[in-house]
């Protein structure tokens, strides 16, 4: 009997021990931690985790390489996440790698993805601290994506009133039931065709004329291609700005002429001087013209009454004869 119950006892303990172990294994496996694998130790700091917790996946280009081991708050804006990483992938993860905070599928668990960069780096080692990207925040998304289903309800609410509307107008059915619609339609489409074509036409001809242009063919040709034509210009602009310089310089002159003029007449001496600033000489002047304007009078009359005179009459008659005879001979 003693010996039974030894037997029930050990039996118990056995019973026990693999429950317990069974439990622990099933604990671990539903942590996603390597129980029968080596692994890392890798780090990542985050402001936000967005949901994260212990025990979700490690992805390494969309490969399962780990598991979230903890996650701990280091300050106000800076969280630390711990991750345990497979050894056989140490290799293809460098310490430039970048850790950002995913969801398997749209509303699936929170997980890490570890993205290599195009640089290349050196190997990472053990507590490594990887650079964290901003994570894509679901609540965010889906915020936005409520948006757009409140905009699409009202653009949806536009198209049916426009639908009613176009539904109910008389005149929009008048127009598309008009049997002369599509003639005229295709009336206007050959006119845009032929407009077309006539502008191609004149392209091309605008083409032609730049092409004769270039090789120097016609009057704009020659004048643009003739290097005669800019030597002359260059020639005849040079006259110019001789003439030009020349105008200035008579300028100059004419400018200091006048004011040798004007200081000789101001300040100089000489008749001229006199004449225009001595009003007495000028009175004087005007006298002694007058008295030989007078004495040219007078001696007009003497002659005329010379010629009356019977002493000289036969003189001045003998003068007028020889007058007429020359007249007729010029």
């Amino acid at each position: 009997m003693a010996k039974k119950l030894a037997n029930h006892f050990r039996l118990g303990i056995f019973v026990l021990a693999g429950l317990f172990f069974l439990v622990l294994l099933l604990y671990m496996i539903g942590k996603n931690e390597n129980i029968f694998g080596s692994t890392f130790v890798l780090k990542a700091r985050f402001e936000n985790i967005n949901g994260l917790m212990p025990g979700n996946n490690v992805r390494f280009a969309g490969i399962n390489t780990g598991t979230v081991k903890d996650i701990a708050v280091l300050n106000d804006s800076t969280i630390e996440v711990t991750m345990l990483i497979k050894e056989k992938m140490k290799p293809f993860i460098k310490k430039n790698a970048i850790a950002t905070i995913g969801s398997d599928g749209l509303m699936g668990n929170k997980l890490v993805n570890l993205t290599a960069s195009k640089i290349s780096a050196e190997e990472v080692n053990e507590n490594d601290i990887l650079l964290s990207g901003k994570a894509v925040d679901t609540d965010e998304l889906i915020k936005v994506m409520g948006g757009a289903t409140d905009d699409l309800a009202l653009i949806v609410t536009g198209l049916k009133t426009t639908i009613n509307k176009i539904n109910n107008s008389a005149a929009f059915w008048d127009v598309m039931n008009d049997a002369s619609l599509p003639v005229n339609l295709r009336s206007s489409l050959m006119n845009v065709k032929q407009s077309t074509a006539g502008m191609n036409n004149m392209v091309n001809d605008l083409q032609a004329m730049v092409r004769h242009v270039q090789s120097g063919k016609g009057s704009i040709g020659s004048l643009l291609v003739d290097t005669t034509f800019a030597h002359n210009l260059n020639e005849a602009v040079e006259r110019v700005k001789r003439a030009g310089n020349m105008a200035d310089s008579i300028s100059i002159q004419v400018t200091t002429l006048v004011r040798n003029i004007d200081r000789n007449l101001n300040h100089g001496e000489g008749i001229a001087t006199a004449l225009l600033r001595d009003t007495a000489i000028v009175h004087r002047m005007e006298n002694s013209l007058q008295n030989i304007q007078k004495g040219t009078e007078a001696f007009h009359q003497n002659m005329e009454a010379l010629k009356t005179n019977f002493l000289f009459r036969g003189y001045f008659r003998r003068q007028d004869q020889q007058k007429k005879k020359q007249a007729p001979e010029d």
